[in-house]
């Protein structure tokens, strides 16, 4: 569902639609059952991000082929963006991603 989720991501951000991108990119989306939980840090955010959500359900329920998915969005005033400044911290938030990562980093003998 992740992979999905930031595919469509990728594609929005090919659109020039950089702002429901990054909605989607602020944090990772959890997925209880066939519901996923996202939170955003405001009202306007979530406003945003429900104008684009029949078109993200429409990718996800076709791409997963689970037609009972649905997006639940969650206003927390706490989330927080999350920056990576050093090398190390853009390594992590790669390998949060795509823990592969790590593999390939191991594989070839590579420094961050």
């Amino acid at each position: 569902m992740l992979l999905q989720w930031n595919k469509y991501a990728h594609k929005l951000a090919d659109k020039g639609q950089k702002i429901l991108e990054s909605l989607m990119t602020i944090n990772d989306p959890v997925l209880r059952g066939t519901t996923i939980i996202y939170e955003l840090p405001n009202e306007g955010s979530k406003i945003e991000f429900e104008s684009a959500k029949h078109d993200l359900l429409g990718h996800l329920r076709g791409k997963l082929h689970n037609y009972d998915i649905d997006i639940e969005v969650i206003v927390n005033e706490a989330v927080e963006n999350k920056f990576a400044f050093t090398p190390q911290d853009k390594y992590n938030r790669l390998n949060e991603i795509n823990p592969n990562l790590d593999l390939l980093r191991k594989t070839f003998d590579l420094d961050f």
